[in-house]
């Protein structure tokens, strides 16, 4: 009997320690939440340390790469009196910066200046005359501008390529020429049509077997024939080439800058299965930033090796016929700013955004109505401004810790005078509550990247501000409507509401 009764009040004081400790976990769990008294309930925590890693953001990162069509289409036919919208939403994003800016795309091999005696090729459609020199020029003057110059490689001459590249440093100014870009993606000149004959056969610029061997031997060619300048090159798009980028630098010694170009998406010649056929889940997928960015890590490394710098001269959305129902949206603002910092993380030094007329990714629409100069500014270009603003001329990355994940991207800077930026990215549907800790103290400001859905085309804001559906100063609109963010038990709590983005920033 004495035994039972032993057993029972073990039982018995079993339980109530069973119901003490339980008591004790709802009282912690009631009073702290998640153990953390710094924590608000439902927050994700997130870390942003000191440490930094990377390369410092170069000044010129963010350009433009254009065609040669379009420099009188965006800065006028005037050369005293370039279009000021044009010159703004450039400096926008290279505030007190020089601008790189790359002139080429196709045209690169459509384009001569006329040489007496000779008739224009027949894969030539733009010839160069002395008022695009003059507006070019004044282009580059007034912005301070270094300019990546594209040189006809496909019509295989070298007189044209010479006489082209004369013209343009004396037009221009040799001080504004950063470099002579050689062709663009020769790895698609023996498959894509350089000319049509009058009965609509194609003709490609070069034959079925052409090669990188090829290619490098005509480089070679044409490079001993241009003026001393530095030379840009590959211009490849083709990763099938890319992959022999040493040897090629190595039999290139006037090589100043590594050029390569990537879109994330393709509206030809892809599945609609592909992750790379265009759609707005596709471009907010981690395949077009960071995917995107680890596509170049091998020639970041290679270019760098030969102490080169590497920049992705051509890039944007969707290549080979952009779709404005995935370029023209939202959802490019938030992969901009996303994919710039992917390309940084890499190290690489600098990026060109392609945009010409009618383009379905153009960054900007500039017209003219009345003579008045003004632009009708897509929704990518606030992604590349939150971007610029973000990272700044010699600011390093920051490593985050915590618990960001999913369609969610963080990213953090200090700057040279030591301020943080955080940049948080929304790509979900639904909102998020972040708590980080800093390496700052003190009150912070929030400025917000928003518009009415994923899919708007307009109604664009940042900070609150917007360029409006067309802008004749190229300068946002509105009274700022940054807030402020003050430090509760040394966390800064910020919601980031779903498809949106949030830069905060602190000392």
């Amino acid at each position: 009997m004495r035994t039972r009764r032993r057993k029972r009040l073990i039982l018995v004081d079993m339980a109530l320690v069973t119901v003490i400790a339980a008591v004790t976990v709802l009282v912690v769990s009631l009073s702290s939440g998640s153990g953390d008294d710094t924590m608000p309930a439902g927050a994700t925590p997130l870390t942003v340390t000191s440490a930094v890693y990377g390369r410092p953001i170069p000044a010129g990162f963010l350009g433009l790469s254009l065609e040669y069509s379009s420099i009188e289409d965006y800065a006028g036919s005037d050369p005293t009196a370039i279009d000021p919208v044009f010159e703004r939403l450039i400096r926008n994003i290279n505030p007190g910066q020089a601008a790189v800016l790359r002139i080429g795309g196709d045209t690169t091999d459509w384009t001569w200046w006329p040489i007496p005696g000779q008739n224009k090729p027949p894969g030539v459609t733009y010839t160069l005359t002395q008022r695009w020199l003059q507006v070019t020029h004044a282009l580059a003057h007034n912005m301070n501008a270094r300019l990546i110059l594209g040189i006809n490689l496909e019509a295989n001459s070298v007189e044209l390529a010479s006489t082209e590249a004369r013209m343009l440093i004396d037009g221009i100014g040799r001080d504004s020429v950063r470099a002579l870009e050689i062709g663009n993606e020769p790895a698609l000149y023996a498959s894509f049509p350089w000319y049509r004959t009058a009965g609509g056969g194609k003709v490609p610029g070069r034959p079925r077997d052409y090669d990188l061997a090829d290619y490098t031997r005509e480089f070679s060619k044409f490079a001993h024939a241009l003026p001393p300048l530095p030379l840009a090159g590959p211009a490849l798009g083709a990763s099938k080439w890319t992959q022999h980028l040493a040897p090629f630098l190595t039999a290139q010694r006037r090589i100043g800058v590594v050029t390569l170009h990537r879109y994330p998406l393709q509206l030809c010649f892809t599945s609609t299965r592909s992750l790379k056929h265009p759609t707005l889940e596709h471009l907010l997928n981690d395949a077009a930033t960071t995917g995107l960015a680890d596509s170049f890590t091998r020639d970041v490394a290679t270019a760098h090796a030969y102490h080169l710098p590497l920049r992705i001269d051509e890039i944007n959305s969707v290549s080979c016929g952009a779709d404005d129902e995935v370029s023209n949206t939202f959802a490019s603002s938030l992969w901009a700013v996303d994919a710039m910092f992917e390309l940084g993380r890499v190290g690489i030094d600098g990026v060109n955004l392609h945009t010409f007329p009618g383009a379905g990714y153009e960054i900007f629409k500039i017209t003219r109505p009345g003579g008045r100069w003004q632009a009708a500014v897509s929704p990518e270009y606030y992604g590349l401004l939150m971007f610029a603003r973000a990272a700044p001329p010699g600011s390093r990355l920051l490593r985050v810790s915590g618990g960001a994940r999913g369609p969610v991207k963080t990213w953090a800077t200090r700057s040279q005078d030591g301020t943080v930026r955080v940049v948080l990215i929304n790509k979900g549907a639904q909102a998020r509550v972040f708590a980080m800790k800093l390496p700052a103290s003190g009150t912070a400001s929030l400025e917000r990247l928003e518009a009415p859905s994923l899919t708007a085309s307009s109604g664009v804001t940042i900070g609150g501000q917007t360029f409006g559906a067309e802008t004749d100063t190229g300068a946002l609109d509105g009274g700022s409507q940054s807030g402020s963010v003050d430090p509760v038990a040394g966390r800064y709590v910020v919601t980031v509401p779903a498809d949106s983005a949030a830069m905060l920033v602190a000392h």
